[in-house]
């Protein structure tokens, strides 16, 4: 049968989805034309083609469009291949996908929850290359501060803030340069 994918519309855009005989292997969302959103996909994976979607395939499609309606879906029951993607990013995308929808979690919490404390770097790397966006909630989980960062290179010109924002979740506005220069706490002592 060989990889599959499909463009399909979404309340942001046309988004697209590969897959293969193990499962969704890509989810990306929208560039700002079609054309781009396509270009990507093949630099990926050059032996796909465009064709019907399976069932379960067209669930996860219809599961993806309502998230991105703002309503909530559960898309758990998605058929994942995690093939190629190193065991402590399948925990990370495991535990990401029981957040809530319109919920938010730091990668610190990420981290401790898959006991492993001080792995915050690790959980955003593996973050930062999910390649099941939206299925894997990734904008579901932000810097220190709640800041809503970078999203994944399948992200397309979405950000993470729009993806929050659609779900209903509270961000804290994007860091300024004074947030990155500065210290937090002030050094002077307090009367």
């Amino acid at each position: 049968m060989g990889r599959g994918y499909t463009i399909f519309d979404t309340a942001i855009g046309r988004c697209g989805i590969a897959w293969g005989e193990a499962g969704v292997v890509s989810v990306y969302l929208p560039e700002a034309r079609e054309i781009e959103t396509r270009r990507r996909l093949f630099q990926l994976y050059r032996d796909t083609r465009e064709m019907r979607p399976s069932e379960e395939i067209e669930a996860a499609i219809k599961g993806i469009a309502a998230i991105l309606r703002g309503r909530n879906s559960d898309l758990s029951g998605v058929t994942l291949d995690m093939t190629g993607i190193p065991a402590f990013a399948q925990r990370v995308y495991q535990f990401v996908q029981t957040i809530p929808h319109g919920e938010t979690r730091i990668y610190d919490e990420v981290a401790s929850a898959l006991h492993a404390p001080g792995a915050a770097y690790s959980v955003a790397q593996a973050l930062q290359r999910n390649p099941f966006m939206i299925i894997v909630p990734c904008h579901r989980v932000l810097e220190a501060g709640h800041y809503a960062d970078r999203i994944s290179p399948n992200g397309g010109s979405i950000s993470k803030r729009r993806l929050l924002s659609i779900e209903g979740a509270r961000v804290s506005m994007s860091k300024t340069l004074f947030d990155v220069l500065l210290p937090v706490e002030s050094s002077r002592p307090q009367p």
